[in-house]
């Protein structure tokens, strides 16, 4: 069976897309894909400069820019009604934005921002969204992991010494426990809606700016004669998140990534993640937790 790529996205015309942290990176790969295909792409970035920058690299296409900061609860509702006024219909969510072994630092609310922005941060965004992709028949929203969350750990202990490598592990998992709570939801009133998680493999981005030099060493292009068993490129790192997306075959509750070796390259996938991520009591303790720290109340319809 042919491995499934960007040609494979079906004609989007008439569909609209919301890219979190699409200025660079695995963001604008998927910006720029979805866009050729005929979608509208909003590309809602921290830097609307950078985000305009990127828009104008994909001539031609419909696109707009909408500021958004996770890292402030202010700016996330800014944003959200910004995109209800402006898109009359919404069928797509990415939430792909995100942080990596960043020093101790607080968001705007108090938050530790690995978590405030990778977690809290698009899940007040999806909160606030989602009567407009309710709306919208066949919608989905993708939550963006990684392969780290294997090692998170869902302690939420304010006395744990931070660790950004740590940080981050748990941020991921939270991503997946998210898009698997929000998918039984979701199906629990029987919405239109669905929601699917989808990770890069190990991709070479400006994401990796705070690690180890031996880390950026080991997945910079230099070795990439022999690294290509460990490391790919933003444009096939996008892939697991396009199909996710667009794939007519895909199904709320599933996770795409790579088909390679420990899921760290090749072309995207249905893939199984650790056991931790389908953990419901936690799912549930998450949810609540976020519901109270970012005061979004999700709302969803009645199952008749």
């Amino acid at each position: 069976m042919a491995k499934w790529a960007a040609v494979d996205v079906p004609d989007l015309s008439g569909r609209t897309a919301v890219v979190t942290g699409s200025s660079a990176g695995l963001g604008l790969e998927t910006a720029r894909v979805l866009a050729a295909h005929g979608a509208t792409v909003v590309l809602a970035c921290r830097d609307s400069a950078k985000g305009e920058a990127a828009a104008r690299t994909m001539s031609g296409a419909k696109t707009r820019v909408v500021e958004v900061d996770l890292a402030s609860l202010a700016s996330v509702r800014k944003a959200a009604e910004t995109i209800r006024l402006t898109c009359p219909r919404l069928d797509l969510l990415i939430n792909n934005a995100g942080v990596m072994q960043v020093p101790f630092q607080l968001t705007e609310d108090g938050f530790e921002l690995t978590f405030g922005v990778n977690h809290l941060g698009h899940f007040a965004l999806t909160g606030l969204l989602l009567p407009h992709l309710l709306r919208t028949p066949g919608s989905r929203v993708v939550t963006v992991t990684s392969n780290a969350h294997r090692r998170g750990r869902l302690d939420l202990d304010p006395n744990e010494a931070y660790e950004p490598g740590s940080a981050y592990d748990r941020s991921k998992l939270a991503n997946l426990l998210f898009a698997y709570e929000l998918h039984h939801r979701l199906q629990a009133s029987g919405a239109g809606t669905a929601s699917l998680a989808a990770h890069p493999g190990n991709a070479r981005t400006a994401l990796w700016a705070t690690s180890s030099r031996l880390e950026r060493v080991l997945i910079g292009p230099a070795l990439r004669p022999f690294t290509f068993w460990l490391v790919q490129g933003a444009r096939r790192g996008a892939l697991p998140q396009l199909r996710a997306a667009t794939d007519i075959d895909a199904r709320g509750g599933e996770c795409y990534g790579p088909d390679g070796w420990f899921q760290y390259v090749g072309s995207p996938v249905r893939v199984q993640t650790s056991p931790d991520s389908y953990d419901r009591d936690a799912a549930s303790r998450l949810w609540r937790l976020s519901e109270q720290l970012t005061d979004v109340e999700y709302s969803f319809p009645v199952n008749r």
